[in-house]
């Protein structure tokens, strides 16, 4: 899958069959979509591509509002959207930085500056409450007009439903929010999860009997907080069991950075640098901020309890049902 942040050069524009869109999560509704992207793409002879945004443009627009409650929890980072992107089978993504000069383009200057000349689009799938253009001024109708101008044909997808309930990014974050994994899972189609490359950190844990394994979070807001049971994938040949603090650690530190960090159970190993992906099984607690450290490592041992007698319920289960089979 080839990537561009902006549009590509001239050499790089090859005939698409596109869609356009955030793609927070990739759940099951973008999906739908991106199949129905690439079976065009394949009747048509031409390249599978997506138009994404980043910042999200909501994010943006509250930056300049001075306001960033007002922008939408981050459900997957970019690798972790580009990975699912690839997934689905796509040819090529353009990463388009989100700015005032995007913010302010016209409709008509969308269309033909975007859409035409810079990715060459035969053919266009969008959502049927689409919106583009300055103040969101363009929408399923003018682009349909626009595409017979311009000779390319335009189809809108209509919500795809789970249970009656309508999947989007916004359901995911609501679900996250509730640490409603199952449901989460549901909606995306796969387990909840963060990937990411292991960080050095300030190795505060391995002092008090604690290592931990970090990764970096990007954006401000994700879609958890707190304490949970986890899994990862990528350290060994089968997931390993943790528990992990996502958020930013106000015992220790008060930068307003987000981490990762996972305490993997037994798990002995310099891994800095090496991809893992954290997958997420039950909420445990809040963040807190404690008095010291002693009060800290206490509740960093509570909560590694917890998890550890989590998987022990899991395990036992398990091995019920395999014994009334």
């Amino acid at each position: 899958m080839k990537v561009f942040r902006g549009l590509p050069n001239a050499a790089s524009r090859a005939p698409c069959a596109l869609t356009i869109g955030n793609f927070d999560g990739v759940h099951r509704g973008h999906q739908a979509l991106l199949a129905r992207v690439r079976d065009a793409a394949d009747r048509l002879g031409v390249e599978a591509a997506v138009m994404t945004f980043e910042p999200h443009p909501r994010e943006f627009f509250a930056r300049m509002a001075g306001d960033l409650s007002k922008a939408p929890a981050r459900i997957a980072s970019l690798r972790d959207k580009l990975q699912s992107l690839s997934n689905a089978c796509v040819d090529r993504v353009i990463v388009e930085h989100f700015n005032a000069h995007f913010a302010a383009m016209s409709p008509e200057d969308f269309v033909e500056k975007v859409l035409v000349q810079g990715l060459h689009v035969k053919w266009l799938m969008v959502g049927e409450d689409f919106r583009y253009g300055a103040k969101r001024a363009g929408n399923l109708e003018t682009l349909i007009a626009a595409g017979r101008q311009y000779g390319f044909h335009v189809e809108a997808l209509p919500a795809v439903t789970s249970d009656g309930m309508r999947i989007s990014s916004s359901a995911v974050r609501a679900a996250l929010a509730a640490s409603d994994f199952d449901l989460a899972a549901t909606l995306l189609g796969h387990p909840y999860s963060v990937s990411g490359h292991v960080i050095h950190g300030k190795k505060l844990g391995r002092t008090i009997g604690f290592p931990t394994m970090n990764l970096a979070v990007a954006h401000k807001r994700p879609a958890l907080s707190g304490i949970f049971v986890v899994q990862v994938h990528g350290l060994a040949d089968r997931p390993l069991p943790g528990v992990a603090s996502f958020g930013v650690r106000p015992t220790v530190e008060d930068s307003g950075r987000v981490l990762l960090e996972t305490y993997v159970f037994d798990f002995d190993r310099e891994c800095y640098g090496e991809l893992v992906r954290v997958e997420f099984l039950k909420k445990l607690r809040d963040e807190e901020k404690y008095v010291d450290l002693p009060t800290l490592t206490a509740a960093i041992e509570r909560d590694a309890d917890n998890a550890r007698a989590y998987f022990a319920r899991q395990d036992a289960a398990a091995t019920s049902s395999t014994d009334r089979i």
